[in-house]
C-alpha cells in the first residue's frame, strides 16, 4: 500500500475496529484460538483485541507511529495460525466460509507490508 497521509489512520482504524468486534463478538474470534495456547480461548480473544487497540492508539500518534507500526506487522504475523485455524476448520463448511476463511490467509502479507510501510513512512524522533 503506497504511503499517504491518511494511511497510518487507516491502519489505526482497521485495527481499532478489528478491537471492537473481539469485544462485542468474541464467540467468532474464540474459534480460532489454536487449542494449544495456555488459558481459555476468550482470554486470548479479549487479549488481542487489546492488543489491537493499543497498536491503533500508537499507530495513531505521529510520536509512536513508527514502533507501533513495527509491533503491529509482527502482530498480523503472530496471528496467522489462528487463520490458519480457521481455514482447517472451515473444510468441512459449506464453499462460501471456506472461500473466506482460505481468502484470508494470502491477505496477511498485505497488512504486514502496510504496517511496515506505516512505520518506513513515519517521522524519527
Amino acid at each position: 500500500m503506497p504511503r499517504t497521509p491518511s494511511s497510518p489512520l487507516l491502519l489505526a482504524g482497521l485495527l481499532a475496529g478489528a478491537a471492537v468486534a473481539h469485544a462485542v463478538a468474541p464467540e467468532k474470534f474464540d474459534a480460532t484460538v489454536p487449542r494449544s495456547l495456555p488459558g481459555t480461548p476468550r482470554q486470548w480473544t479479549y487479549a488481542s483485541g487489546v492488543a489491537e487497540l493499543a497498536l491503533a492508539a500508537g499507530v495513531a500518534h505521529p510520536r509512536t507511529r513508527r514502533v507501533a507500526a513495527l509491533a503491529t506487522a509482527a502482530f498480523f504475523v503472530g496471528v496467522f495460525p489462528a487463520n490458519v485455524k480457521m481455514a482447517v476448520d472451515a473444510r468441512r463448511r459449506s464453499p462460501a466460509v471456506r472461500a473466506v476463511a482460505v481468502g484470508r490467509l494470502p491477505l496477511q502479507v498485505p497488512l504486514v507490508l502496510w504496517a511496515r510501510s506505516v512505520s518506513r513512512g513515519a517521522v524519527r524522533d
